[in-house]
């Protein structure tokens, strides 16, 4: 009638009943034992041994039943998750937030640095265009006074030419007229 319970232990004997459905507990390994309780879903079990379609669990007040195998999982309830999996999403917030306030920062630098250097490169060029300007200025000037003294250097050559000519048809008047000029008669005196 009874057949022979093979029991097996567990390598990992933390257990936790699935949070899906209710589940109720049996004093022993089969459908022929009484019901004696029920476990929460989601509560974790430690796994003492298992045979056949039941396995033996021992809950956190010390309580021994037997709990059909396919009602249990390995990993946690999502009961016992969801505190961890929402410290973890606000450490992802928090760190989150800090990678926002650190690219903000950074945008933010260089986003003035980028402005400041804006700034400077339309100074430089309105700098450049002046100097532009006082060098095209300055050319004109140069070809002013170079056009001058070409005009000074002629009018000087004109007034040493006009001297010399000047100076020329004196003297060719001079040497015209002296020698028509009456001339004084000398004395003579001899000694002799």
């Amino acid at each position: 009638m009874a057949s022979p319970l093979h029991a097996q232990q567990s390598e990992d004997a933390s257990h936790w009943v699935s949070e899906e459905l209710t589940t109720y507990v049996r004093s022993g390994p089969t459908d022929g034992y009484r019901i004696v309780g029920t476990l929460t879903a989601g509560e974790p079990v430690t796994l003492l041994e298992t045979s056949g379609d039941y396995s033996r669990v021992e809950n956190a007040e010390g309580e021994r039943v037997w709990v059909l195998s396919a009602e249990l999982q390995e990993t946690p309830s999502s009961h016992e998750r969801l505190p961890q999996m929402e410290e973890q999403v606000a450490q992802l917030e928090a760190e989150l937030d800090g990678i926002n306030e650190t690219w903000e920062g950074r945008v933010s630098a260089m986003t003035e640095t980028l402005e400041a250097r804006e700034r400077r490169i339309a100074e430089l060029e309105a700098r450049n265009h002046q100097l532009d300007s006082e060098a095209e200025q300055s050319r004109r000037t140069i070809r002013q006074l170079q056009a001058r003294l070409d005009t000074q250097e002629e009018d000087l050559l004109m007034r040493y030419f006009m001297y010399g000519g000047g100076v020329a048809g004196a003297g060719l008047l001079v040497g015209l007229i002296v020698p028509h000029l009456p001339r004084k008669r000398r004395k003579r005196d001899r000694w002799f």
